[in-house]
């Protein structure tokens, strides 16, 4: 049986209609968080308020691109013109040539003089055009400094009533200590608002995600993930999204295996151990292959 049958049968046999704890950043699995909330809110108020930067920081596997995202949707919906950088580790002239391409504009044969003219000349007219404009940019700790410098420059473009452009910057907590530098400090005064994406705060918070993802891939039974299931899942992630997507996955396809509707400690348990970042080295399964064979010979014992 091939991984893809494997897990299309899992979801069947739990009702889903589909997987509930991809790794892709599906808006369709957006799960209002506490943090989440409040950066979301955050976000909203300062793009509402014509801030000029902001900035969102956040462990790896927090979801902060999944909440970019959801901001983008969020200002499509309203109208608002963005432009999105998910790669942002580029020089100065390529980064007034990824956000010339963001507003497609034809700037192939420009020199870097004719290029930030362009640029500056879009702006103003969507500004006559009361037209607001977005620049979002995911893992912004990648950016070089000289690349960061160019974003202040690019910030200064206003009138006398509005900044030409907004910004908001996604990063790991290094975009924080990068930004601390003495020589950034003119871009690091400019952010006016910023929010930090935390962890999952206690097994409450845990068993809710589980259940509201359940729910949003078509789950309609009673708790999948038992109390002692969910405590296990919460010492080997600390409450970490990505990482609970990660053995939640496997557990369930563990619990297909063993043809049980609840999953129960030792189920996580084995997909812990088949989880490099969450078990010891000496306690770790030889690799997911054998993991399916585990889970194959089951259904063929059933």
């Amino acid at each position: 049986m091939e991984a893809l049958q494997l897990a299309d049968a899992c979801s069947r046999y739990y009702g889903l209609a589909r997987t509930p704890f991809g790794l892709t950043p599906d808006t369709g699995f957006y799960v209002d968080l506490p943090s989440q909330q409040q950066a979301f809110s955050m976000l909203q108020f300062a793009l509402a308020s014509g801030e000029g930067f902001i900035k969102v920081s956040g462990e790896v596997g927090t979801g902060k691109t999944l909440l970019c995202r959801r901001l983008l949707n969020s200002l499509e919906q309203q109208g608002v013109r963005t432009a999105y950088i998910p790669n942002p580790a580029v020089d100065t002239e390529a980064l007034w040539h990824l956000i010339a391409a963001e507003f497609e504009l034809d700037a192939s044969t420009l020199d870097q003089t004719r290029l930030r003219a362009a640029v500056e000349q879009f702006l103003l007219t969507q500004a006559q055009r009361q037209q607001a404009v977005v620049l979002i940019i995911d893992e912004a700790q990648s950016m070089p400094d000289n690349t960061l410098e160019a974003l202040r420059l690019i910030s200064n473009l206003e009138t006398e009533q509005q900044k030409l452009i907004q910004i908001v910057l996604f990063g790991q907590p290094e975009l924080d200590e990068k930004l601390a530098q003495p020589h950034l400090r003119q871009l690091y005064q400019r952010i006016t608002s910023s929010a930090r994406l935390k962890p999952l705060t206690d097994h409450n918070s845990l068993a809710l995600y589980l259940q509201q993802r359940m729910c949003l891939a078509g789950y309609t039974g009673l708790p999948a993930f038992s109390h002692k299931a969910i405590r296990r899942l919460w010492q080997a992630t600390r409450g970490v999204p990505r990482l609970v997507n990660i053995i939640a996955n496997k557990a369930l396809l563990v619990g297909y295996g063993a043809g049980v509707r609840q999953l129960e400690a030792q189920h996580i348990e084995l997909a812990i151990a088949d989880t490099e970042f969450a078990c010891p080295p000496d306690k770790r399964l030889p690799g997911w292959p054998y993991l399916l064979i585990v889970i194959v010979i089951a259904l063929v014992c059933l």
